[in-house]
């Protein structure tokens, strides 16, 4: 009687994938940051939650040029990124402005923390929809890391100058909203993703870094704040201006088809 061999119980396509260490590490650590944000905002240490805030946008900015530099990119990398950012840059900021600044303003208050809160939501998971059909030099809304930055920003601002959260509770309602709105509008921001990191640049460039890290130390509170206010002006000056180009744009004049002229 012939010997009939066994099927494998897993065929290759199914058994266990490994998972690269190295950019999942970088994520890692930007989770920790954002949770270590919301410790800290519990513990009305705010002023730390706001520079972990920043540390984890720092370190999800790595994670993905790690990944693709090493060529250690995955789908579980991906979808672990995107969960990342959630806590990072949608639940951690939403948390400490309402604990810093919005808890007195009763449901007003927590409503737009919810804004932002749902906008990074809904910011993240239509970036994981598009990520293949829209254009990589814009970003399609505000990204939840500058987001983020713009809150944690005006908290450390705000700390560094003597003021209280209550005394700064209106601005800091309009901003979370806005900042909560921006991330799901269609307003395009740039992206920065054609830059390549292997490419030599002139002297000019290597300064341009050098002078932006002196200047940055100065006040770092204020000049991160005023940096990112700017960058989510940026799109809708970028929208504004492209409205007004279109509308002063010369119309092409119709053609006469030859069965529209009366004989």
């Amino acid at each position: 009687m012939a010997h009939t061999p066994r099927t494998p119980l897993l065929s290759p396509d199914r058994r266990r994938r490994g998972i690269y260490i190295l950019p999942n590490l970088f994520t890692t650590a930007a989770l920790f940051a954002g949770f270590y944000a919301i410790v800290q905002a519990m513990n009305q240490r705010f002023e730390y939650a706001a520079v972990a805030i920043f540390v984890a946008m720092v370190l999800d900015g790595l994670d993905g040029r790690v990944a693709r530099l090493t060529r250690t990119q995955s789908e579980f990398g991906a979808e672990y990124d995107s969960l990342s950012d959630m806590v990072s840059f949608g639940a951690a900021p939403a948390l400490v402005i309402y604990e810093w600044a919005l808890r007195g303003l009763g449901k007003v208050g927590w409503i737009a923390a919810f804004i932002y809160c749902a906008g990074a939501a809904l910011r993240l998971a239509r970036f994981n929809t598009n990520i293949d059909v829209v254009d990589k030099r814009y970003f399609q809304g505000l990204p939840s890391p500058a987001a983020a930055a713009l809150i944690a920003g005006l908290v450390w601002v705000g700390i560094d100058n003597g003021f209280h959260g209550p005394d700064l509770r209106w601005f800091a309602c309009f901003l979370t909203i806005f900042a909560g709105l921006t991330m799901v509008s269609n307003v395009l921001y740039y992206s920065g993703k054609e830059i390549n990191l292997r490419r030599s640049v002139p002297f000019f460039a290597v300064l341009t870094i050098m002078l932006a890290f002196a200047l940055v130390s100065i006040d770092p509170a204020l000049v991160l704040f005023m940096l990112f206010l700017c960058y989510a002006a940026s799109g809708y000056v970028m929208a504004a201006l492209r409205w007004r180009r279109e509308r002063s744009a010369p119309s092409e004049p119709e053609r006469e088809e030859p069965g529209d002229k009366i004989a």
